[in-house]
This record gives structure tokens, C-alpha cells and sequence, in this order.
């Protein structure tokens, strides 16, 4: 992963986690976690494809999550610096690929070969789904992941689909 997103990927990765918890024990929150980062580090190579845009973001910063924690109510319950580093569009994206996983399929597909193994994003046993229940759940993150739907979507190359 070049440039910044090793420290992009653990912060926006690491929000989601906060905000969305395992149920259970630290078992649950190890599977919880692997699936916020399988899903924050496919977002983030969409997101910043080639080495100069993951410098660009080293740069300009990838804006942090003050937005994204007004959204889900805990504005105000940290001020904690890696939270500078988190990614509102990557989060946004990885939220879309945890609640849809023939979407997480078409975005482990468009990454190509090589880029590692997503089994626990893309098809997540009854233990995984368990453990992440709230980080999965479509009605939970769905303010979080509707912030940028229509650019990954359109990143994917799919049309935007009419609201139910």
C-alpha cells in the first residue's frame, strides 16, 4: 500500500469499529476489526489508485471525521489525533461494501489480481456476520455509507439505482 494509506486505512478503519462495535467478546471485535480493514483498505485502493493520489493525500490530508461523527451523534466524544487521519469517502465506501456484498464482490474484482484476499469482507461466515452485526447492518451504516454511494458506484462503473 504506498504512501499514507497504511496510516489512512488504521484511522478510517478504527472509526468505523468505534462507531459501529463488535457484540461479544475480543474474539468478535479481532473478526470485527479484520472486516473494517478489509473493507477500508479496498475503498481506499479505489479511492487512491496510484502512488501520487495516496501522496496527495499525505498533503492535503484526508480530512478527518468530523463530519462523519456528527452524523452517527458522537461529535464531541473524541478529539483523539488519529481521527485527522480518517477518510470520510473511504469510510463512506467501506460502509457500502460491508452492508452489500455483491457489491464488495464487484470491488475486490475491479482491484484486479494480486491485491491480497477479502473473504471476510466479500463472504463472511455466520461467526463474522455475528461479530460485525452492527458494522454490517444496512439501516445503521446507511447514513454513513449514502455520504458517497453514487461516487463508488460510478467509480464501479454502475448506474445509480432509484431510491426504494
Amino acid at each position: 500500500m504506498p504512501g499514507h494509506l497504511p496510516t489512512v486505512t488504521a484511522a478510517t478503519a478504527q472509526w468505523l469499529t468505534r462507531s459501529f462495535p463488535a457484540s461479544g467478546g475480543p474474539l468478535s471485535a479481532a473478526l470485527c476489526e479484520i472486516q473494517a480493514r478489509q473493507a477500508v483498505a479496498v475503498a481506499a485502493r479505489l479511492r487512491h489508485p496510484t502512488a501520487m493520489d495516496a501522496e496527495l493525500v499525505g498533503l492535503a490530508g484526508p480530512g478527518g471525521s468530523a463530519r462523519l461523527d456528527e452524523i452517527t451523534g458522537a461529535e464531541g466524544l473524541g478529539s483523539e489525533p488519529w481521527r485527522t487521519w480518517v477518510d470520510e469517502v473511504v469510510a463512506s465506501w467501506a460502509a457500502c461494501l460491508l452492508s452489500d456484498a455483491a457489491l464488495a464482490a464487484r470491488a475486490v474484482k475491479a482491484l484486479g489480481p494480486g491485491h491480497g484476499e477479502y473473504r471476510r469482507l466479500v463472504s463472511p461466515d455466520p461467526r463474522d456476520t455475528k461479530a460485525a452485526a452492527l458494522l454490517r447492518h444496512p439501516d445503521l451504516s446507511t447514513p454513513v455509507a449514502d455520504l458517497h454511494r453514487e461516487s463508488l458506484l460510478a467509480r464501479l462503473g454502475h448506474e445509480s439505482r432509484p431510491a426504494a
